[in-house]
């Protein structure tokens, strides 16, 4: 099993996303409580409250969940200042082929990911993708 997204949210609807390895993030929740979560995709490591919610994506999970889960890190066709971060299912197919050629060190998940995003693509018709771009606005 390998991690996609690794998150967690509190009780006050917080949502904790660690994006790299040792990437501790963590949250003093309403309830005073701390939440962390740590690990990125190499390994999760979070609080045991008992109360948060588990919002991880691991490769194991079915196709909708990752697309909807996976966040890709970029800086735009104009190399932004900032890095921002992309769903997977929002990502055109020009930026998935882009990344799938050029990012040699992508992880192994997140290059299963993009292949089968294009797959998925390629499998509905154009009808059935404008009526889930629809259905989200």
């Amino acid at each position: 099993m390998l991690l996609i997204k690794n998150s967690i949210q509190t009780p006050d609807g917080t949502i904790l996303h660690s994006k790299y390895s040792h990437d501790y993030v963590e949250h003093k929740d309403a309830n005073g409580k701390i939440y962390m979560v740590d690990g990125g995709c190499a390994y999760s490591r979070c609080s045991a409250n008992g109360d948060e919610v588990n919002l991880s994506v691991t490769d194991e999970d079915s196709h909708e969940v990752i697309r909807e889960g996976m966040l890709w890190g970029s800086y735009g066709l104009e190399g932004d200042p900032e890095l921002h971060y992309i769903k997977l299912k929002d990502m055109c197919v020009e930026h998935i082929n882009s990344c799938l050629n050029t990012q040699t060190r992508m992880l192994p998940q997140f290059k299963k990911a993009m292949q089968d995003e294009i797959q998925y693509r390629e499998s509905k018709t154009e009808t059935q993708l404008w009526r889930e771009l629809m259905d989200e606005m």
